[in-house]
């Protein structure tokens, strides 16, 4: 005799009602058309594209935290290329060249006689600028005027140097202030790097177009008549 579902006691009733729960939840959960299973595919595609995103994250982060140590390396190149040009610039400055000597020999007391600019030496990454410099005074400020050279700050070379005593100049165009034992002439180099500042040596004149001689006229001959 079949049983009526009614004639199951209530908490039959109720373990089958939950059984087709778990039954419908399931179809739902793993059939491979089920919505849900979309929905599981897509969240689990979103969590791998979020493990990516994280290690590319963890990635950039040693970036980030060394970005301090690279803006620090940067700005310590930026002030070595400052002190780089300072040392040898680009452009001649000769103006401020020569300012650099004149303020050296007012430091030192010497007199700065005479200074001439020399024709510019092409190298192969930067340029030397001479200049003829005469100089007297004090033997000890003449050596405290060549050591301020050495520590300007553009690179200074002296080259050449002639001392004598100031007996051998006497009778020069200059007058000597008291004091002065030395007198000299020396090639003061200084650098730069820009090619667009090189002024070469003056190009040599034109050869004269050569001449041809005019031909001259024989002489007449004695007693010819000339018309």
């Amino acid at each position: 005799m079949a049983i009526s579902f009614r004639e199951f006691p209530w908490y039959i009733q109720a373990l089958i009602f939950v059984a087709l729960a778990v039954v419908l939840i399931g179809v739902g959960i793993f059939l491979p058309l089920s919505p849900v299973a979309a929905k599981r595919t897509a969240v689990a595609e979103l969590h791998d594209q979020a493990a990516a995103l994280d290690q590319q994250v963890a990635a950039l982060e040693v970036y980030e935290r060394r970005y301090a140590e690279f803006s620090q390396d940067v700005n310590a190149l930026h002030k070595q290329l400052d002190t780089l040009q300072a040392i040898v610039p680009e452009d001649k400055q000769q103006d401020e060249f020569i300012r650099l000597l004149e303020g050296a020999a007012a430091a030192s007391g010497v007199q700065l006689r005479s200074l001439t600019a020399q024709t510019v030496v092409p190298h192969q990454y930067h340029y030397e600028m001479p200049f003829l410099v005469t100089v007297d005074g004090p033997y000890f400020n003449v050596v405290d005027f060549f050591s301020r050279l050495s520590r300007l700050s553009r690179i200074i070379n002296v080259q050449d140097l002639s001392l004598g005593a100031v007996d051998a100049a006497k009778g020069g165009k200059y007058p000597m202030r008291p004091g002065t034992s030395v007198s000299g002439t020396c090639i003061v180099v200084t650098f730069f790097t820009n090619p667009e500042n090189f002024a070469g040596s003056p190009a040599a004149p034109p050869a004269p177009a050569a001449s041809h001689p005019t031909p001259k006229t024989p002489a007449p001959a004695p007693g010819a008549v000339v018309d």
